[in-house]
């Protein structure tokens, strides 16, 4: 059984491909090749999944000396075992037509095999077609059926349905859905992680004979094994191999055995994945020791509201949580099943010359060398202020020193520098703050809410940067207004925020104060700056009440004494005023 994506090329397939793993290599192998089956499938065996799929590689293989019958034109095609064909993939075998495949034809020009092109390329994309059609360059893409018997002259879309079905009828084939699971990932050859929890049942000659159990639950969890070396054995076999053999072979009886049953404990070990997979679920009950989560906790906080992640690590972790979550929701343990309703990845911080940041280039920027200077303050809010969040940004070191001249400018706002000991600035009273002061509280109360909800951190920054610049020039700053500010200021600053809300009077952490609430009635403006135009240019700005209708705002700007000069002399031909926006004069002239 083979697995293609392309059932349109069939007649081009002129051998066939097993990867070294697969079951049937012992049974396709002919007695004159053996050897040589066998000493490549043992070095096949010491490559990783990713050096036996290295398209730079030079392609390797052996004939097994077996023959397959292509089912479409009847032909015999030779049987090859070749590493760049992998186990965990499809069948593990392919139909390999070397005149649409990269790998495949590199293979057929390395061992002389026949290349047939069955795939003409469409006028659009001729360049090259007499090449093509001569099976001396790859062609990959869609195009045009030849050499496919009944089939020539069919775009390849619909080919792909008619061959499908023509093989579904004589029984030969049917149309499939295949999910490739990188599982490579999940189990690894190391002495660490944790163990799989898996018995195979072995003969008297140590072979596994098929025959795979579970751990009983009561011998659970499978700790790892005490080693005196860690030094590789040098074997395929995983590093644990070498584990003591009462670890590695553990007396255990299964019901409805046999006496004299042996086991060897499974030696590949789990990633991180296995534990980090269900993190966020043990985070809820951590102190749990009957059951991974309490059910009513379950309930009351799943699912994750947001998740925010790289997108290399969302990729792989996200992917392997989803998977966990599903097997626990099939087996009761969890109620919702979808573990995250909502993902945002972050985007990467590159060097200073917009490069990916590696040891490499020598532009990594060490944290610890930034906190030392700056304080983790300036470090964490620098990082929110860069940009959008979405976004990669290039770190530039004179950012952190502007937004360490903010938190400066927040800290002596409120605090007295000049002081030898630490205390209240003389400005911060207790007083009610102006309707000028408040409506810039509420404005930035409301826009720093509202920011963070959107994930705009850097606009939130800049909010309450444009708040400091207000109230440091102000001679009198109302201690509730600051101490509303500072509420604000936390998520983003912790350790400045705490220092001020202690100066502020408080003995008391401020993480658990309520958020400041905004009151709508305090945003609306008494007064509006708009400008004044003559024929389309700026020429001046006027002052006007926020509920002026369009002839007062007319006649304050025709009031204004340098419009008058400007306009003195013209002819007014009409005004335009855009209530709270504009006015603009169309002069003759």
């Amino acid at each position: 059984r083979v697995y293609t994506t392309r059932p349109d090329t069939l007649f081009g397939a002129t051998y066939m491909v097993i990867a070294p793993e697969h079951s049937c290599v012992e049974k396709l192998t002919t007695p004159e090749n053996a050897d040589a089956v066998k000493k490549y499938c043992k070095q096949a065996s010491l490559k990783s999944d990713l050096d036996r799929t290295e398209l730079a590689k030079e392609k390797t293989g052996v004939f097994t000396g077996s023959f397959a019958t292509n089912p479409v034109n009847n032909e015999q095609i030779p049987i090859w075992i070749a590493d760049y064909v992998l186990i965990s993939y499809g069948t593990g075998a392919i139909m390999a037509v070397p005149a649409h495949d990269e790998r495949d034809f590199e293979f057929a020009k390395q061992f002389n095999i026949p290349i047939m092109c069955v795939v003409a390329p469409s006028e659009a994309a001729s360049d090259g077609a007499e090449r093509i059609l001569a099976g001396e360059e790859v062609f990959s893409d869609h195009g045009t059926a030849v050499n496919s018997g009944e089939f020539d002259g069919l775009p390849t879309a619909e080919f792909k349905e008619k061959i499908t079905e023509w093989l579904a009828t004589r029984g030969l084939g049917h149309e499939a859905v295949n999910y490739k699971l990188r599982d490579w990932l999940f189990s690894r050859q190391r002495f660490w992680g944790e163990p799989f929890p898996i018995l195979h049942e072995i003969d008297d000659d140590g072979n596994k004979t098929g025959v795979v159990r579970a751990v009983s639950e009561d011998q659970l969890p499978v700790d790892l094994p005490h080693l005196e070396d860690f030094k590789p054995h040098g074997r395929p076999e995983p590093p644990l191999d070498k584990a003591p053999d009462e670890w590695l072979y553990p007396a255990v009886s299964f019901e409805g055995q046999g006496d004299g049953v042996r086991y060897k404990r499974e030696t590949n070990t789990m990633p991180q994945w296995a534990g980090s997979c269900w993190y966020y679920l043990r985070f809820l009950d951590p102190t749990n020791t009957k059951a991974p989560i309490d059910p009513e906790l379950e309930k009351a906080w799943m699912p994750v509201d947001l998740y925010i992640g790289g997108a290399e690590h969302a990729v792989l972790h996200l992917l392997y949580a989803r998977f966990w979550h599903k097997v626990l929701f099939d087996r009761g343990v969890v109620s919702t099943l979808e573990p995250f309703q909502k993902l945002v990845n972050q985007g990467m911080i590159l060097g200073e010359n917009n490069e990916k940041m590696s040891k490499s280039r020598g532009n990594v920027i060490n944290p610890d060398t930034v906190v030392s200077e700056y304080g983790a303050d300036a470090l964490r809010l620098y990082e929110m202020f860069m940009g959008p969040l979405e976004q990669m940004k290039p770190w530039n070191m004179d950012g952190v020193n502007g937004v360490f001249g903010f938190l400066n400018r927040a800290w002596r706002m409120i605090v007295d520098d000049q002081s030898d000991e630490l205390k209240l600035s003389a400005v911060v009273i207790d007083e009610l703050p102006s309707d000028e002061q408040n409506r810039v509280l509420h404005k930035t109360i409301k826009a720093v809410t509202t920011d963070i909800a959107k994930l705009s951190f850097n606009t939130a920054i800049a909010r309450m940067m444009e708040f400091t610049n207000f109230f440091t020039k102000q001679t009198q700053r109302p201690r509730a207004t600051m101490e509303q500010f500072v509420l604000l200021l936390s998520p983003f600053s912790p350790h400045i925020a705490e220092e001020l809300w202690q100066v502020l009077g408080h003995d008391k952490t401020l993480a658990y104060e309520p958020w400041p609430v905004y009151d709508e009635s305090l945003l609306v403006e008494s007064e509006l700056e708009i400008p004044v135009q003559i024929k389309g240019k700026l020429r001046t700005k006027i002052t006007v009440p926020a509920d002026a209708d369009k002839t007062q705002i007319e006649e304050l700007a025709l009031g204004d004494e340098k419009v008058k000069e400007l306009l003195a002399g013209k002819d007014l031909i009409k005004t335009i005023v855009v209530p709270g926006r504009l006015v603009n004069f169309v002069v003759k002239g």
